[in-house]
């Protein structure tokens, strides 16, 4: 049969919607045949192209239709298959392609064996994988045979390119073995041979049917020379998106592609021209496909071929007419941040809900921005899917398993345990109320210091609570040895310095069962964790022989961050989140198009760290900018809709953002694209209530039966300059408890050493030579960060000998350490006082020293003359009236023993009363006298009179801010006394 007489190239114009205007045009030719539209074939780039297309057809499927056979030519980027109807049941046989995870875990494990001198980590070697195995494809894609690499290395290359390029060339070598010893292929070259006997079949027999092949944009040789014959079939049509036909020829002709400057990759017309170029027809050839519905004005597709045109005749935009120059239907917005744009994105597209019929979708390669708006729109009750997906890492099951790993790597500490424990789908399906009681109590038994590391270290740690969880640690005992044979296979496996990768996995794969069971292997994000865990166990062994443990959490994330999980059909009928990809051949009335900044939108070119761009250009490997330009092809497709809006947030979480080099192309040539000023109010004000109520200055007045009758010499201070902060400590029983595997933190160091000086006093006899070692054996036992203890350690060692010294000296002098950390009772203005002393010492003169420990700087003589800071006094007045059991005698010395630094050295004394040479000050033998007085006034004014708990009275004696929050304070602090509770 002759083939045509001319090549049968078409194009769809970027203002109208691809996927529409195929499917009309295809029913047309059909001329109502329904047999005919079934005979068809039509070739598709990729299977998301496929349910684009499918979506066009249903539209227009009125009275039912039989849809052409629609088959993927496959993608390697995505790890597409390709179609069958290139894979024939009788068709010359072919190998099977290597499954892409068995192939990255070979080449990681080449990787490694060729690194064995300078050896590389598991995580960085998956990487690599990765990377290597993209760039194989790329050597496959474009026909290029390993060996000429040999002949493409510049003399002038860097020292780290040729070791790149030594390993690459050592890996290379061993990769076609890997594969013949398992009868298998690369998938791109499976592609390649496929394609290749198909068009071979083609021209020996050409098809009797409609063939169409639609929206490819891949120049690759095998594709191109199948386009070629699909063009000059009889019944052939190649139909490509978006050539710009209205393009001067001298910008096309400036585009490269062929012998002669370095092509301009970036160009949203590269690669159609590249393409065209390949398959021998002349831009002028191509015809424009006559089907579907305009959705911009042809004025606006003008003005986006001028806005894209190459750098060097930018200049033409100062004498184009306006006409030329006008975006009309295209505004664009900018928000602040990134949170407000996701809020105007999601009010625009509430919006289209609002009007019948009306369709809106969201384009962005943003997937944080698409979560946000997505999440924005739930709060209207409208489900958008986001039908580019989210990578497994970041879904429900992949952050379990990813929990499991980091849990059992990191000995069980803490917060990895209790971010596993917590986890959303543990227990999800059984009781997980009663398994969440038991996740609290072990929660507040491990607030503090992290313990040793090890399930029996977590037992222990257990067994030997604090007081502050004593309530609790018995429950959290008995509820945590429930569940330690979850935990004793993980640990049993993860405890070996190298495993095997499938062992590895297949103990993370049983906890998770344990823990969650259905709930982490169904819906699709279930699914494929349970498809990623099965192909990793399947073809464990493929890779490295061993790993450390250590190292599987950053392997596995690794892996799961390459998997892209897609939600089933089932969202808005007319709210769509797409991707780049699936945007490329759709449109919906209203397109926003998202995230335009640098970075973003196009996004940086991942660099190639196996070849360098000199040897990518010898080779005729694509650059690492042609990103850019497909980039900006889709760019310039989404604003070919009916209407478009355009955003970009002017910073991003860390820092100004700039405009993407798009965005700015279009200002630059318009003069500035029209605002939409009325969205941006919208998303300003749409959380921001029309009047509010700022809290009053709390200041609760409790009943006087109600208040305490017993006060803690603490807690005088809280109540005379916070009485808030104590009416939520000792009456709303309010407590701040430690973080979870917190650094010690000062009071944690406090009562530490307290509890060394202490057990110093009471067994040691005051020996200063066993001081250092009780100090240096609380240190050796508390797991604190590397850091800390290195810090810590010799400020502590040397101002624990400056103790020992100064008890030593006053052993010599007659004073002696008699009794330390005991509570002492008395009844004193009507309540009862009570305190703990942490030690009095006998003078020589028998009368007492009491002596208070601190870390850090002591209170001030002014702070005690001004009424505060009377613990010493409080506890010298205990002392006095007997209130410390076996202690009689009257004190006459209050000392401050400070382990901070003063004049250079670490530790000092200081008291906080005594007279100077002009009498001023405090006598020791009134401090008693004078703590009573003020503990008098302030029990008569809260306790026993009906005084409000005024929050923050004086501010500059609570610096403590337990309660802030609960006060709110930040709402009516500094504001004036008459604008409180308006």
């Amino acid at each position: 049969m002759p083939s045509a007489p001319h090549p049968a190239v078409y194009s769809i114009p970027i203002n109208r919607g691809f996927a529409d205007a195929l499917a009309a045009g295809l029913l047309a030719r059909a001329r109502g045949d329904r047999l005919a539209l079934a005979r068809a074939v039509v070739l598709l780039p990729n299977n998301r192209a496929q349910r684009a297309i499918t979506d066009a057809f249903v539209r227009r499927a009125d009275g039912g239709l039989l849809l052409p056979r629609l088959v993927s030519i496959g993608d390697p980027d995505l790890d597409d298959r390709i179609g069958p109807l290139f894979d024939p049941a009788d068709g010359d046989a072919i190998p099977a392609a290597i499954d892409p995870l068995a192939r990255q875990l070979i080449l990681t494990r080449l990787i490694a064996e060729a690194r064995a001198i300078d050896p590389v980590e598991p995580v960085e070697a998956v990487r690599l994988a990765a990377d290597l195995a993209r760039t194989i494809d790329q050597m496959i894609v474009e026909d290029i045979a390993p060996e000429r690499l040999a002949d493409a290395v510049p003399a002038e290359l860097s020292g780290h390119w040729q070791a790149s390029l030594e390993l690459l060339h050592t890996v290379l070598r061993r990769w076609p073995e890997e594969l013949a010893n398992r009868n298998r292929i690369d998938l791109a070259d499976r592609r390649n041979r496929l394609l290749r006997q198909t068009e071979q079949r083609w021209r020996d027999q050409p098809p009797q049917g409609l063939i169409v092949a639609a929206g490819i944009t891949v120049a690759a040789p095998a594709v191109a020379n199948l386009l070629r014959r699909i063009a000059r079939l009889p019944q052939g049509h190649v139909v490509l998106a978006g050539l710009d036909r209205m393009m001067p020829d001298p910008e096309w002709d400036a585009l490269g592609g062929g012998e002669g400057p370095r092509p301009l990759e970036t160009h949203p017309q590269y690669v159609l021209k590249q393409l065209l170029d390949r398959i021998g027809v002349a831009r002028p050839e191509v015809r424009l496909w006559r089907a579907g519905r305009d959705g911009a004005s042809p004025d606006r597709a003008r003005a986006i071929s001028n806005a894209m045109a190459p750098a060097a005749f930018t200049d033409k935009w100062q004498a184009l007419p306006a006409r030329a120059r006008r975006l009309s239907g295209v505004r664009a917005i900018e928000l602040p941040n990134p949170a407000a744009e996701a809020q105007a994105i999601a009010i625009a597209l509430r919006e289209s809900v609002e009007q019948p019929g009306r369709t809106a979708a969201l384009v962005t390669p943003d997937r944080a921005l698409a979560g946000r708006v997505a999440a924005h729109l739930q709060r209207w009750g409208i489900e958008a899917d986001d039908s580019a997906g989210r990578s497994l890492s970041r879904t429900p099951p992949g952050t379990l398993l990813a929990a499991i790993a980091d849990a059992a790597v990191e000995g069980f500490a803490p917060v990895a345990l209790l971010a596993l424990l917590k986890h959303p789908l543990v227990q999800a399906e059984r009781d997980r109320l009663a398994w969440l009681d038991g996740v609290r109590l072990l929660d507040r038994a491990l607030r503090g210091p992290r313990p040793a590391p090890g399930l029996s270290a977590i037992t222990q740690f257990l067994l030997q609570g604090e007081a502050r969880t004593a309530r609790d640690r018995d429950a959290a005992l008995i509820w945590w040895r429930t569940i330690l044979p979850l935990l004793e296979p993980l640990e049993q496996a993860f405890a070996a310095t190298s495993a095997r990768l499938a062992d590895l996995v297949g103990a993370v794969a049983a906890a998770a069962d344990a823990f969650a069971g259905d709930a982490a292997w169904s819906r699709p994000a279930g699914r494929a964790a349970s498809d990623l865990v099965s192909r990793l166990q399947a073809s464990a062994d493929e890779g490295p022989r061993r790993i450390d443990p250590g190292a599987f959490p950053a392997f596995f994330q690794v892996l799961a961050d390459a998997v892209a999980v897609r939600p089933p059909q089932g969202g808005h009928p007319r709210i769509f989140i797409w991707g780049l990809i699936e945007a490329r051949l759709q449109q919906t009335d209203l397109v926003i198009l998202g995230g335009l900044n640098e970075g973003v939108w196009p996004s940086l070119p991942a660099p190639d760290p196996w070849l360098a761009p000199a040897i990518r250009a010898a080779l005729g490997l694509p650059g690492l900018e042609r990103r850019i330009g497909l980039e900006a092809q889709q760019f310039a497709a989404g604003l070919g809709g009916p209407e478009v809006l355009l955003t970009r947030a002017r910073r991003d979480a860390r820092a100004p953002a700039v405009a993407s080099r798009f965005w700015l192309r279009l200002v630059a040539m318009t003069g500035g694209i029209a605002p939409h000023r009325m969205l941006e109010r919208w998303a300003s004000q749409l959380d921001r209530p029309g009047d509010f109520l700022p809290a009053g200055r709390p200041a609760p007045r409790p009943p006087v039966a109600d208040r305490p009758t017993r006060l803690a010499v603490t807690k005088l201070d809280r109540l005379k300059a916070d009485p808030f902060a104590f009416y939520a400590d000792a009456m709303l029983r309010l407590r701040a408890w430690d973080g979870v595997d917190a650094d010690p933190s000062a009071a944690w160091r406090g009562s530490a050493v307290h509890a060394i000086f202490e057990a110093w006093i009471r067994d040691d006899d005051c020996d200063p030579a066993r001081l250092r070692a009780r100090a240096e054996r609380l240190l050796a036992e508390t797991a604190t960060h590397p850091v800390l203890r290195a810090l810590w350690t010799p400020r502590l060692l040397e101002a624990v000998d400056w103790v020992a010294q100064e008890v030593d000296d006053g052993l010599t002098a007659g004073r002696r350490p008699i009794l330390a950390e005991r509570k002492g009772v008395i009844e004193a203005a009507g309540i009862r006082l009570e305190g703990t002393v942490d030690r009095i010492d006998r003078l020589s003169d028998g009368t007492l020293a009491v002596v208070d420990w601190k870390t850090g700087k002591p209170p001030s003589k002014r702070a005690v003359a001004e009424g505060y800071s009377m613990q010493l006094g409080l506890l010298g007045l205990i002392a006095e009236r007997g209130g410390f059991e076996h202690l009689s005698g009257k004190p006459s010395l209050f000392e401050y023993w400070s382990l901070a630094s003063k004049d250079g050295k670490l530790g000092y004394r200081t008291s906080p009363v005594g007279l100077n040479s002009k009498g001023e000050g405090i006598d020791p033998a009134d401090f008693t006298t004078l703590a009573a007085r003020v503990l008098a006034g302030a029990v008569d004014e809260y306790l026993k009179g009906d005084a409000p708990f005024v929050a923050k009275l004086h501010p500059e004696y609570a610096p403590y801010g337990d309660y802030d929050q609960l006060m709110r304070l930040d709402e009516w602090y500094g504001r004036a006394a008459g604008e409180e509770g308006r």
